[in-house]
């Protein structure tokens, strides 16, 4: 039974750049191009519109059938159970997802409401939950990618890719793919 294979995790945590690794590895891609690069994600989103209104409708899951899509996690408990996923979850310093989060809502011109502390919270939270569902699904396979080890020393996580997808993968080519230059909200 074929496969779907999603990259996950918590919006700007490094999914970009995990679809533009298996993009380079020859994966096809489930992405519609519909939302275009731009200062906050130069090099892409690599999204599926259709993704965003899984919780209506998700009778084009099938078409993601043998390729890779991008699927934030709080959508991922809305795939159905009659299909088999490999997940790849990006884990990044929760600090610098949410400087990034802010950066991207003051290039967007938005008003964040919510206090960092609630934020934090929240994300600690919803990580948590979201393992534990995971990891109680019987329809899923899961890898953890850490995105600032992926940067820094990129050997361990893709040992990890690599026994992860069966597939030869080396830290050459991943150290090709990352542009450090995008890696703009460090926690210090």
């Amino acid at each position: 039974m074929e496969e779907i294979l999603i990259v996950s995790g918590l919006p700007r945590s490094g999914t970009s750049l995990l679809m533009k690794i298996l993009d380079s590895l020859k994966i096809e891609i489930l992405s519609d191009g519909i939302r275009k690069s731009d200062i906050n994600n130069p090099k892409g989103y690599y999204e599926f519109e259709k993704v965003k209104k899984i919780h209506k409708d998700s009778s084009w899951i099938n078409s993601a059938k043998g390729k890779a899509i991008k699927i934030v996690s709080p959508l991922l408990r809305f795939l159905p159970s009659n299909v088999n996923y490999k997940i790849i979850f990006v884990k990044r310093n929760l600090n610098e997802i949410l400087m990034s989060q802010k950066k991207m809502l003051e290039n967007l011109e938005t008003e964040d409401k919510i206090s960092e502390e609630l934020m934090l919270k929240s994300f600690k939270d919803h990580l948590k939950k979201t393992e534990d569902w995971i990891n109680s699904q019987k329809n899923i396979s899961a890898v953890y990618i850490n995105y600032n080890e992926l940067l820094n020393n990129p050997s361990e996580e893709c040992i990890k890719l690599k026994k992860f997808l069966n597939r030869d993968i080396n830290s050459k080519h991943i150290t090709k793919v990352i542009d450090k230059k995008l890696y703009r909200n460090r926690d210090s």
